[in-house]
């Protein structure tokens, strides 16, 4: 085979492998193991939406609802969405980069939550969730397909724990047309810290030793000691 096919079929092989290529830059998403107990959070939607169309007369209505998974292993998600727009679907949302600012503006959100570099393209495959960007949410658990829609899945990739990058209180959920355009978004707000009972103590009488009288005590004692002087 002469030099010029061998280098044309290398070509065409790094070619095919980059388009099938999922992993991260800096590999795959990495389970979070080590959420707190009891912790939680909601992200409601707006009243108002971040995009109008003919078919939408107020904003669509709903929640992502996230909790601390069993023993700390990522996160427990619940999300319910309704009166979405007649046209433009199966609807996607995702955790994004920045927060919503005081704007509203869903456009200053950023990107999808990508800790791991992962891009857009190729499309999430969801029996592989660890190689599908972190905030992908609707690509790993599916899109909106219905009004109204709820699902409950669990995420193993998220943090609700500061500081690592899948770390997402900070951050904000959108909703989007299938055409990527965004409909509306939110922040996520703390509903609950550990649920580590606040101690509580009880006074025990002691039973030995010198111990010291109560003020009360002191007073009546010294009360009684006057009226037996006379």
């Amino acid at each position: 085979m002469r030099p010029s096919h061998i280098l044309s079929l290398s070509a065409v092989g790094t070619c095919v492998l980059a388009q099938n290529q999922t992993t991260g830059k800096l590999g795959d998403a990495v389970v979070v193991t080590n959420n707190p107990t009891g912790k939680a959070a909601v992200a409601a939607l707006p009243d108002q939406p971040f995009f109008t169309s003919g078919s939408l007369t107020s904003n669509v209505k709903g929640t992502v609802k996230a909790s601390t998974g069993p023993n700390g292993t990522g996160v427990d998600f619940e999300v319910t969405f309704s009166n979405l727009p007649k046209e433009g679907g199966p609807f996607t949302y995702h955790l994004h980069v920045d927060p919503v600012d005081a704007s509203g503006n869903c456009t200053n959100t950023l990107a999808h939550l990508d800790p791991f570099i992962r891009g857009e393209d190729p499309v999430c495959d969801s029996t592989k969730p660890a190689t599908c960007q972190v905030g992908d949410l609707s690509g790993k658990y599916g899109k909106i397909s219905s009004d109204p829609f709820t699902a409950k899945f669990h995420d193993d990739f998220t943090a609700l724990s500061e500081g690592p990058g899948a770390y997402f209180l900070n951050r904000s959920v959108v909703v989007h047309f299938a055409n990527k355009t965004r409909i509306t978004c939110a922040n996520f707000t703390i509903s609950e810290r550990s649920s580590t009972p606040t101690p509580t103590y009880t006074v025990v009488p002691s039973t030995g030793g010198v111990s010291t009288p109560p003020v009360q005590s002191v007073a009546l004692l010294s009360l009684i000691g006057m009226l037996f002087a006379f």
